[in-house]
């Protein structure tokens, strides 16, 4: 199995109970998630040799996220402890036409102040296959933007191959910030993954005549963008979801993937999940699974479908984990999406 390493912040997650909205609410459901957190988890579940790295603080609730990841099979051996806090963030569970509210409390967290000197990048990826990390890492401070650059000469240094999901959160930074910062982080990058807003406000690049709302998708415009960022970064795939939000609790879900080697633009097969249970960490999900595809040796047209299914299957589960084994995976990839009663 590859060695897969993550890193970025661990969170504790308060979320509402029975899609109350917070003024509603005598008490919170607790979760541990994070972007490369859950990226983690869903790769350890699928038999690979995962590990996250981050920084906690050096007290019950740092020593509570970690838990959270072992629990699952994830490697924890250099997450470093200090720092003044772990960073929450509440969740306001949406339904209908009601959307979810996230609500972050996050400042001074741990990981925002980590330094190199917390890491030794050279130990943490010797051995290692593929390094994944997302756009909410270098978001969370400054700091935090230098130490996922140093990670990424690291792995790069050592011939691993490194993935980043832009995921772009509009209350961490603008995207004025976002481009300037990720477009210099892109030169490490081999495999690019994120959606149609991610695009745009992280990089610049907005798929024509698409509107996600009114469910019109324009997979020629995602094709032709896919492709100039190729040109302009030297991706070898470029990776977008595609969320056709007809509710909260009603999705149509695919995706596509362009192949710089191939010349080939490919999308997946399309599910529509309705209800939705929790659709936080569904991205995070897609991203674990075409990454395990990958590192299974699966060509890119497997490897997406793959993801595709896994991140269907997320948007039943509560939490920001994907708890979904590697069968249950594949039975729906291959076709069997009828959710009978498996006895």
């Amino acid at each position: 199995m590859a060695k897969v390493v993550t890193m970025g912040e661990i969170m504790l997650r308060l979320s509402t109970p029975n899609n109350e909205k917070y003024i509603q609410a005598d008490e919170f459901d607790i979760n541990y998630g994070g972007g490369e957190a859950n990226v983690a988890v869903s790769l350890a579940n699928y038999g690979h040799d995962a590990e996250f790295v981050t920084k906690v603080p050096d007290n019950p609730i740092g020593a509570c996220a970690i838990a959270a990841l072992r629990k699952y099979g994830v490697e924890t051996k250099h997450i470093a402890k200090g720092g003044e806090r772990l960073g929450i963030y509440f969740l306001e569970t949406g339904a209908s036409m009601r959307p979810s509210n996230v609500t972050y409390d996050r400042a001074h967290s741990s990981i925002s102040t980590a330094t190199a000197d917390d890491f030794n990048f050279d130990e943490i990826f010797e051995g290692a296959d593929w390094f994944h990390f997302t756009g909410i890492t270098p978001a969370v401070s400054d700091a935090a933007a230098e130490l996922t650059e140093l990670a990424c000469k690291a792995a790069k240094a050592h011939g691993v191959t490194v993935s980043c999901d832009l995921n772009f959160r509009k209350k961490l930074w603008s995207s004025e910030k976002a481009q300037k910062v990720m477009s210099n982080l892109m030169q490490y990058v081999d495999v690019c993954i994120g959606n149609e807003e991610d695009a745009d406000k992280v990089l610049g690049f907005k798929p024509e005549n698409t509107d996600v709302t009114s469910g019109e998708l324009n997979l020629a415009g995602y094709e032709s963008i896919f492709k100039q960022m190729v040109a302009k970064f030297g991706f070898k795939y470029v990776i977008s979801s595609l969320r056709v939000s007809k509710s909260a609790s009603d999705n149509g879900w695919s995706a596509c993937i362009y192949s710089s080697a191939d010349d080939e633009f490919y999308h997946s097969k399309e599910y529509r999940i309705h209800p939705i249970v929790d659709r936080v960490g569904g991205g995070d999900s897609f991203a674990g699974g075409t990454i395990c595809g990958f590192v299974d040796g699966k060509n890119f047209k497997d490897a997406l479908e793959f993801g595709v299914a896994a991140s269907a299957l997320k948007h039943t589960i509560p939490g920001d984990f994907n708890l979904v084994t590697r069968e249950e995976v594949e039975t729906l990839a291959g076709g069997d999406g009828s959710g009978r009663v498996q006895r």
